[in-house]
Formats: C-alpha cells, structure tokens, sequence
C-alpha cells in the first residue's frame, strides 16, 4: 500500500467538496493505493497521472511508496490548469 499526500490546494480542495463527493474520492484514492487499479492516465504536456472518479478528477505524481495528489475538481472546471 502507497502513502497518499494531498498538497494544500488538493486539501483544500477536497474539504470544499459535498460530502458524497469527497467520500468517493477518498474511496478511489484507497483504492488506487492498494490495489493500483482505477482509471489511471499520463498527462499530456506535463508531468503526472489523472485519476478519473465519476466527474472528478484527482491530479498526482507518485513513486514506489507515496502518492502526491497536486489537485482535486471537476473536470468542467480549470482543474488542468496550473
């Protein structure tokens, strides 16, 4: 099992969401950390990996025992942006 870290702005991020929401990214990020399966892609044009749950979408870098979530939102949303 990885070690998940959120940066300020993935804490932040996470905290301003419904409860629904931020139950299921927990989830998914558990489960990511464990297992390594979920909808997992390569940025294109920068660094990291996407995690995809329903219409959010969970920005990371990760190594052999942590994972580093840089950024939680929506997809509609600038959650691309830097």
């Amino acid at each position: 099992m990885k070690t998940i870290i959120l940066t300020n702005r993935a804490a932040k991020a996470l905290d301003a969401l419904p409860v629904a929401a931020r139950t299921a990214i927990e989830a998914g990020l558990d489960a990511y950390a464990i297992t390594g399966r979920g909808d997992v892609k390569r940025l294109q044009g920068r660094e990291g990996f996407r995690l995809r749950i329903g219409r959010y979408r969970v920005i990371f870098d990760e190594d052999a025992v942590t994972i580093l979530a840089v950024a939680i939102g929506k997809r509609e949303t600038t959650t691309y942006k830097d």
